[in-house]
């Protein structure tokens, strides 16, 4: 069996509070993107985990894929094995929910390989435990994201979007930022409703008000890299152009696909962390 696990992009990202356990409320428009790791399952007497492609990423237990196949195990009592490969194409540190979609595709594969049964909401629970995006890596579509990334609300959209992803310099700690987050300015915060309705009318001028990511301001001061390459993009004819996640990966949204053609050529020689991509509705694609 193999699976393409998608990436994905946050449209916007606000933060609403703290809960007492350290994790942060989160308000976030987020999207799949067609860059994607590919996932290979195949029946085997017990599991194991090689990788390839680029980042090359150690195949030892603290890889998402290989926790999530021992969590749906330890979730089900299922004792069955597998040989996992993930071919890894989607960046490390980037904020595009690379392990995240390794783990939902590992999840919603094992489902299908094992004839385990479980609910689209079963996997989206073992999905949790794991990490904050992965509920949303198994659902993909427009969601709006709240809580600690476990309530989703589907929301329509209206086109997908052309799309030049770049990450500039090497990744951050989500930890790190955070923290220069809480130690920083107020900053200025999406306007996720509109941003919404922008998105399923495909108005551009109103996503380019609306849209923001509250950790954008403390991930730049981190790596400077990233504010050129927001810069960059736009300079190059990206109608918007805003970090993903806790950075270290931004995009620019194009209106056609001959520019964003023109600005990936002509911004690849100098970050070559760059890809072509765009926004799509599915997160997991068999075959």
């Amino acid at each position: 069996m193999i699976i393409h696990a998608r990436a994905k992009i946050n449209w916007s990202l606000d933060i609403t509070g703290q809960r007492e356990d350290g994790y942060h409320l989160m308000d976030m428009l987020m999207q799949p993107v067609t860059l994607s790791d590919t996932i290979t399952l195949t029946p085997a007497e017990e599991l194991t985990l090689t990788t390839g492609g680029h980042p090359l990423l150690p195949a030892d237990e603290n890889h998402l894929a290989l926790k999530a196949a021992r969590a749906i195990q330890k979730y089900t009592g299922c004792e069955k094995g597998a040989a996992i490969h993930v071919e890894k194409h989607i960046p490390v540190g980037a904020g595009m929910g690379g392990g995240s979609s390794d783990a939902a595709g590992v999840l919603w594969g094992l489902n299908r390989l094992w004839n385990l049964g479980l609910t689209q909401q079963q996997l989206e629970e073992i999905g949790l435990t794991l990490g904050a995006d992965v509920p949303f890596c198994l659902r993909g579509g427009l969601t709006r994201t709240t809580g600690i990334g476990e309530t989703m609300e589907n929301l329509p959209c209206g086109r997908n979007w052309e799309l030049v992803v770049i990450q500039p310099c090497k990744g951050l700690s989500t930890k790190e930022v955070f923290q220069a987050y809480h130690a920083g300015a107020a900053p200025v915060r999406p306007d996720n409703d509109s941003a919404a309705f922008a998105l399923e009318k495909g108005d551009v001028a109103l996503l380019q008000k609306s849209l923001a990511n509250v950790l954008q301001p403390v991930s730049e001061q981190m790596r400077p890299d990233i504010r050129a390459a927001i810069e960059a993009l736009r300079m190059k004819g990206a109608f918007l152009s805003l970090m993903t996640g806790s950075g270290s990966a931004v995009f620019g949204a194009f209106h056609s696909a001959e520019v964003a053609d023109a600005a990936a050529d002509a911004l690849r020689p100098l970050w070559p962390c760059t890809h072509r991509c765009q926004t799509c509705m599915g997160s997991l694609v068999e075959g």
